[in-house]
C-alpha cells in the first residue's frame, strides 16, 4: 500500500491501477453521516477525529489518543478488505463486502488460487485509478484561458530578444494568446514540443476495419465473376466435341461450384485493405503539439517557424496580408506545409480528427519533413518562435557507429537521422574524419538508442565503438606537499629547478620560458613577439562561467554587431542578468593578481563562450570591453580602437583552448594573461592584412554563433574548423594582394599559430591535471548490503557524499559521485553483488579535477622509499590520458619491456 500526496490533491494508491481521491470518500460519507461534503474534504486529511456521541468532527486526535478521521473512514475499510481477501480468505465476508459495494466480480476471480487476483479485481472496480487521475486533472490543472501576460511574453521572447523590440504585428498576437480565441478570423498558433515515432500499423488509416455490407456484396460479386471467367477459360481449352457433349453437364455442375464460390467469398469478407510493404516498413512521425490560439483543421496550409526564425526579417520580405497558400519568396527558417492528419492522443491509440479547437493537445502527422525536434506552427508570419524546451539530461557518452556491410551506409545515415528526430536527448554528429557519432545521456540510454537503430530505424547490423568519454584539461596551483603528504622542502625545490632547466633545453628555437611560467614566443618571420602566462581560475569562477555560457554568447554577439556598426536589441531582463553575472565575477576574482581583471577580459573560450579567459595585461593597450552592452548608454569622450591583428590573438586563444597539449581535449578553468605583444611591421602592410584577417575572423564568429554547443567534444570540432579556416582564407586573399605574404605565409596566420603555441607552452609550464566528467549516483539499499555497495563504489573510483536512513523503513539512501569513465557496467555489477537489493540512478553532475599528476616522477627521498625508483604503480590520470591519446592516434610514451633478462632453463643449468 502506498500513500501518494500532493499539495493540491490527496490520493491513496493501493497496488498498481487502484487509486482513490479524498472527495470520493467524502461523497460516500456525506449522506450516511449527514455532514456536508465540503467539510469532509477539509477534515478527512489532518488531525481530526469523529466524536460518535456528539456526531461532530473535532480537532486534536493525536493529543487525545483518538483515531484520525482518515484512518477511521478510509484506511480501516481498505485494511479490512485486505484482511478478508488475502490474510483470512473468508469467502462469506468477501461476498458480503462485494455485495455492499455493488460490484460484480467474475466467478473465475472468486475461485482463483492467488488471493491477489481477487483483490485486484475488487479494487480495480471500487477504486479505479483512471477516475482519480481524471478528476484531479479536471479540478486542479489551470485552464488554457488563464495564461498570464508575463508567460506569453516569455514564450514569445527567444534568447536575447525583448518583447517590446518585436514588430507591432507580433506584439498584437499577444491578445490572441490571452483570449484563447477560436473564431474563424483568429490566428492559428501551435507549439510542437517534440516528435515521436509510431509504427505504421498504429495509424488509424492503416488499422484493420470491418467491411460494410456494400463492400461485402461488391467483393462477393467480383469473386463470382472471377470464378466464372476461370471456368470458361478451362472449358475453351478442351476440344469442341467434349465441350459440346459436356454442355449439359456444365449447367448441372454450376450449382456444385456455388460451395467453392461461397468459401472464396467468406475469405474475401475477412480481407481488409493492407498497405504495401514499403509503407509498412516506413517509419512515421507524429508531432506532439498544443494549440494556443485558433482552430486547427485538416488540410489547412500553415507556416512552420524554426527556432531561429526572425519575424522582423520575414515581415520586410513578405507582402502584406500573405498566407501560406500563396507563392512566397524564400525566408530563412520559414517553411509552408499542409496539415495532412490530426490525431487525438488516447494513450497508445490514435483517433483521427477533422478539427481541434484552442487549448487542446493533439498529434499532427506528415510534419517529419519540416520539423526536426521542435517548432512553432502558425497561419501568421508575424508570429515569433517559442522558446524551445530544456532537458535536464545532458548528452555526455559518445560512440562511433558504422554498418557491418559498407554497402548499407545510406540506411545507417537515414536511421541515425530518424533517431535524432525521435529522441530529444540524443545527438547525432559527423566528425571531420567522417565518423558518425551518437551522443547519449548514459549507458542505459546508449543501449536503448543502439537497439532502436538496429531494430526500428536503420534495420541493419551495426558496429559500435567503445564508449568515448570526454575529458577536460586544466592547470592547478603548485602543490605544497608531495605524493606521500610530506611538506616540500629545499630538496624538492632544487629538483624542480633542475627539471625546469632540463625542459628548457627541449623547447624549440624562439620559445623562452622563465621560472615564473612566462612564455615568450616569436613568429617565424621575427616580426612579432607575444608573452603569455597561464593562471588557474578559482573553482567557483569556472562553475560561474560554465553556467552562464548563454549570457557570454549574447555579449559576444553584441560586440560583433558593434564592430560592424549595427545594434543588437537586448531585453532588460537579460541586461540585468549580465550585470549580476559581472558582479558575481568581480566578487570571486579577489586579490592582488586579479585586481581589475574583470575589466581587462579580452575574450572567453573555446567557441567564444567557454569557461576560459584571455586577459589583457599588455601595457598601454586599451581595447573595447566585452561588457559593451552594459556601457552602451554611456557617452565616451575618446573612441577606443582595436589594435591591428587583435582578432589573430583571439583566434589563437580559441584554438589553444579547444584542444590542449595533454590529449587534445578542451581546456577548462584556465586564464591566459597576455603580458606583452610587440609587432615590428610597416603600418601600410599591417592595415591591409589586418582588414582581410578581421573580415575572416568575423565570418568565423558568425559560423560559431550559428552552430549549437553540446557538451561533448565532437560538436566542438565545428567551431575548430570555423576558426582554422581563418589563416587559410586570409592566405588566399593575401596571395592576391602579394605584398603581405612572405615565405612563412600571411602574417595574420603566423600570429595565430604563435599565439596558439605560446598558450600551449604556458599551459605546460604549470602543474597539469585532467578533469573527469562525474555522475551523481543515488542508491537505495538495505543495511545488509551496505558493505557491498561501498565495495563496488570504491572499486570504481567513486566517493560517497552522504548516507541517510529513509524514515519509517529499513532502507538507506546513499548519495555518491562516480566518474563517467568508470560507470559502464556499474549498474549490473551493483545488482549482482547485492543480489538485486540495490539499484543505482546516475545523472550527469559536473566536472572534477583528478588529483593525481599524469606526468609525476619521484623526486624526494620519501617518494623513492614509498614508490620505488621506477614508480610504476598505477596512475589513474595517466591511464585516462594514454587511452585518449591512443584513440586519437597521438604518440604515447610507454615501455613494453623493462629490465629484460635472458631466461635460464633447467636443462641448461645441468
Amino acid at each position: 500500500m502506498m500513500l501518494m500526496l500532493t499539495s493540491s490533491q490527496k490520493i491513496l494508491q493501493n497496488q498498481p491501477r487502484k487509486s482513490i481521491c479524498i472527495h470520493q470518500f467524502a461523497q460516500i460519507y456525506c449522506q450516511k453521516m449527514g455532514i456536508r461534503s465540503e467539510v469532509l474534504q477539509k477534515t478527512l486529511w489532518g488531525d481530526f477525529y469523529l466524536n460518535a456521541k456528539a456526531k461532530k468532527i473535532m480537532k486534536g486526535a493525536q493529543s487525545k489518543g483518538k483515531k484520525p478521521l482518515f484512518v477511521q473512514l478510509v484506511l480501516d475499510n481498505i485494511w479490512s478488505l485486505y484482511d478478508a481477501v488475502v490474510t483470512r480468505r473468508d469467502k462469506e465476508k468477501v461476498e458480503k463486502m462485494v455485495a455492499s459495494l455493488g460490484l460484480k466480480v467474475m466467478a473465475r476471480d472468486l475461485r482463483h488460487s492467488d488471493p491477489k487476483v481477487l483483490l485486484s479485481a475488487i479494487c480495480s472496480q471500487w477504486l479505479p485509478v483512471s477516475q482519480a487521475v481524471l478528476s484531479m486533472v479536471c479540478e486542479k490543472l489551470p485552464s488554457p484561458s488563464e495564461i498570464s501576460a508575463e508567460r506569453v511574453e516569455r514564450l514569445m521572447s527567444v534568447g536575447t530578444r525583448r518583447f517590446d523590440s518585436l514588430p507591432d504585428k507580433t506584439q498584437q498576437l499577444k491578445q490572441a494568446f490571452l483570449e484563447c480565441a477560436s473564431e474563424e478570423t483568429a490566428p492559428v498558433i501551435v507549439f510542437v514540443s517534440k516528435m515521436f515515432a509510431v509504427d505504421s500499423k498504429a495509424l488509424p488509416q492503416n488499422r484493420q476495419r470491418p467491411l460494410t455490407q456494400e463492400e461485402i456484396a461488391q467483393r462477393r460479386e467480383m469473386a463470382r465473376q472471377r470464378h466464372a471467367e476461370k471456368q470458361a477459360a478451362s472449358q475453351s481449352a478442351e476440344n469442341p466435341e467434349s465441350a459440346n457433349a459436356g454442355g449439359a453437364q456444365t449447367v448441372t455442375s454450376a450449382n456444385s461450384t456455388n460451395t467453392d464460390t461461397d468459401a472464396l467469398c467468406a475469405q474475401t469478407e475477412a480481407l481488409t485493405v493492407k498497405p504495401t510493404a514499403e509503407e509498412e516498413e516506413k517509419e512515421h512521425f507524429i508531432a506532439f503539439a498544443r494549440i494556443y490560439s485558433g482552430v486547427v483543421r485538416r488540410g489547412q496550409r500553415v507556416f512552420v517557424l524554426g527556432p531561429k526564425y526572425d519575424p522582423a526579417l520575414a515581415l520586410r520580405t513578405l507582402p502584406d496580408g500573405c498566407s501560406a497558400a500563396d507563392p512566397l519568396p524564400s525566408v530563412p527558417h520559414l517553411a509552408c506545409c499542409t496539415l495532412e492528419h490530426l490525431y487525438l492522443l488516447m494513450g497508445r491509440e490514435l483517433e483521427e480528427l477533422e478539427e481541434v479547437p484552442v487549448g487542446n493537445v493533439l498529434g499532427i502527422g506528415g510534419m517529419e519533413e519540416f520539423i526536426l525536434k521542435s517548432a512553432t506552427v502558425s497561419t501568421s508570419p508575424a508570429c515569433s518562435p517559442f522558446t524551445p524546451l530544456n532537458f535536464e539530461a545532458t548528452p555526455i557518452v559518445r560512440v562511433a557507429i558504422e554498418p557491418k556491410h559498407p554497402s548499407e551506409m545510406p540506411k545507417l545515415v537515414r536511421g541515425m537521422r530518424l533517431l535524432n528526430q525521435a529522441d530529444p536527448c540524443a545527438e547525432v554528429l559527423i566528425q571531420e574524419t567522417g565518423e558518425h557519432v551518437l551522443v547519449t545521456a548514459g549507458e542505459v540510454h546508449l543501449q536503448r538508442c543502439l537497439d532502436d537503430l538496429r531494430e526500428r530505424f536503420a534495420k541493419i547490423e551495426i558496429s559500435a565503438s567503445k564508449p568515448i568519454i570526454p575529458f577536460r584539461e586544466t592547470v592547478i596551483r603548485p602543490p605544497k606537499v608531495d605524493m606521500v603528504n610530506e611538506e616540500l622542502g629545499r630538496q624538492q625545490k632544487v629538483a624542480v629547478i633542475h627539471q625546469a632547466k632540463d625542459e628548457q633545453s627541449k623547447y624549440p628555437e624562439g620559445v623562452q620560458v622563465d621560472s615564473t611560467g612566462l612564455v615568450t614566443l616569436t613568429t617565424p618571420n621575427k616580426m612579432a613577439t607575444v608573452g603569455i602566462r597561464a593562471i588557474p581560475l578559482p573553482e567557483e569562477v569556472t562553475r560561474l562561467l560554465e553556467g552562464n555560457s548563454e549570457l557570454i554568447r549574447t555579449m559576444e554577439q553584441f560586440s560583433l554587431f558593434a564592430r560592424e556598426g549595427k545594434t543588437l536589441e537586448i531585453s532588460q531582463k537579460t541586461l540585468e542578468e549580465i550585470q549580476g553575472f559581472r558582479s558575481k565575477l568581480e566578487g570571486l576574482l579577489q586579490g592582488r593578481k586579479w585586481r581589475n581583471a574583470v575589466e581587462r577580459i579580452w575574450a572567453f573560450g573555446p567557441r567564444r563562450c567557454g569557461p576560459n579567459i584571455l586577459l589583457n595585461n599588455v601595457e598601454g593597450y586599451k581595447r573595447p570591453s566585452v561588457w559593451q552592452c552594459l556601457e552602451r548608454e554611456k557617452e565616451k569622450s575618446e573612441a577606443v580602437m582595436l589594435r591591428d591583428f587583435d582578432n589573430s590573438i583571439v583566434s589563437g586563444f580559441q584554438l589553444a583552448t579547444l584542444s590542449g597539449p595533454m590529449c587534445e581535449e578542451p581546456l577548462m578553468g584556465v586564464c591566459f594573461s597576455v603580458e606583452s605583444w610587440e609587432i615590428k611591421f610597416s603600418s601600410q602592410l599591417t592595415q591591409q592584412d589586418s582588414v582581410e584577417e578581421d573580415s575572416v575572423s568575423q565570418q568565423a564568429l558568425e559560423a560559431d554563433n550559428s552552430a549549437s554547443a553540446p557538451a561533448s567534444g565532437e560538436s566542438e570540432l565545428g567551431g575548430a574548423n570555423a576558426v582554422e579556416d581563418t589563416p587559410s582564407s586570409g592566405s588566399s586573399q593575401s596571395r592576391r594582394k602579394g605584398d603581405t605574404t612572405d615565405c612563412y605565409g600571411p602574417f595574420s596566420g603566423q600570429l595565430i599559430a604563435a599565439m596558439k603555441e605560446a598558450c600551449r607552452y604556458a599551459f605546460q609550464a604549470k602543474p597539469q591535471r585532467l578533469m573527469a566528467a562525474m555522475y551523481t549516483c543515488e542508491i537505495m539499499a538495505t543495511a545488509d548490503v551496505l558493505g557491498r555497495v561501498y565495495g563496488v563504489l570504491s572499486k570504481r573510483e567513486g566517493r560517497v557524499l552522504n548516507e541517510e536512513m529513509k524514515e519509517g523503513t529499513d532502507m538507506f539512501i546513499i548519495r555518491a559521485v562516480l566518474p563517467v569513465a568508470e560507470s559502464f557496467g556499474f549498474a549490473d555489477e551493483m545488482r549482482k553483488r547485492t543480489s538485486g537489493l540495490a539499484s543505482p540512478q546516475l545523472v550527469f553532475s559536473h566536472w572534477e579535477v583528478i588529483s593525481s599528476d599524469p606526468f609525476w616522477v619521484p623526486t624526494t627521498e620519501e617518494e623513492y622509499l614509498h614508490f620505488g625508483e621506477k614508480a610504476d604503480s598505477a596512475n589513474q590520470a595517466l591511464k585516462y590520458m594514454n587511452a585518449v591519446r591512443k584513440r586519437k592516434g597521438l604518440y604515447v610514451e610507454e615501455k613494453i619491456v623493462e629490465h629484460a633478462e635472458k631466461q635460464r632453463t633447467l636443462s641448461k643449468n645441468k
